[in-house]
């Protein structure tokens, strides 16, 4: 195994994480004003915006995972148990040491295994929650005749709530994991780039070098 630069991060996951990014910061945003955290837009501006960027981020995600099943990307997120523990370790207390990251990045790998646990959790449990819950909310008048509708709401809502709430302890994580390691431009320029330190194989640089050589530096 050898170290090269490798274009891991195609146009359109670059695209879908910034665009994403963008659209969950202004959801954050207006919804905070509708629980009257600030008042930067008006009650009727701030809904108009959150149910405008919702549903332009559900159809990004549509988008997004029909590419990641057509791709087979989907492999990267699989969780792993195996070194876990030495990433673990490492963010724990061997960054506060000056350890070398245990985990480097594979061509058909480029989540550590607790990158891939997170990741795999945002869009398998956190994700689904705030957009099923947002949907409910969203189309209250179908069921708004129900008995005990507006009890059945409130729980919509705080569970819709607290799912915001993680996604926003987890955009805090991941930005302060940018600060962590190398420096936050080494970070940040691969999902702006495309290319990143990857180990290859001899079998995947004759690969690349043969087929994509675009994508080998």
């Amino acid at each position: 195994m050898a170290l090269y630069r490798v274009k891991i991060f195609s146009l359109f996951e670059r695209f879908w994480h910034w665009s994403q990014m963008l659209l969950i910061v202004l959801l954050l945003v207006t919804g905070f004003g509708l629980h009257g955290f600030h008042e930067l837009f008006s009650f009727e501006d701030a809904v108009t915006l959150h149910t405008g960027a919702a549903l332009t981020l559900l159809v990004l995600w549509a988008f997004g995972t029909f590419w990641l099943f057509t791709t087979r990307s989907w492999r990267h997120f699989i969780p792993t148990a195996h070194g876990m523990w030495g990433v673990l370790r490492y963010y724990s207390f061997g960054i506060f040491k000056g350890e070398r990251h245990p985990y480097r990045k594979a061509y058909w790998r480029k989540h550590n295994p607790l990158q891939a646990l997170a990741y795999t959790m945002l869009k398998l449990v956190l994700f689904p929650a705030i957009w099923i819950t947002g949907l409910i909310y969203l189309f209250y008048f179908a069921w708004r005749d129900l008995p005990d509708a507006t009890a059945y709401l409130t729980g919509v809502a705080l569970i819709h709530t607290a799912a915001a709430f993680a996604i926003l302890a987890f955009v805090f994580i991941h930005v302060y994991m940018l600060t962590t390691g190398h420096s936050f431009r080494e970070h940040v320029m691969p999902m702006i780039t495309g290319f990143d330190e990857v180990e290859l194989t001899p079998e995947e640089e004759a690969y690349l070098r043969k087929d994509q050589p675009e994508d080998i530096r």
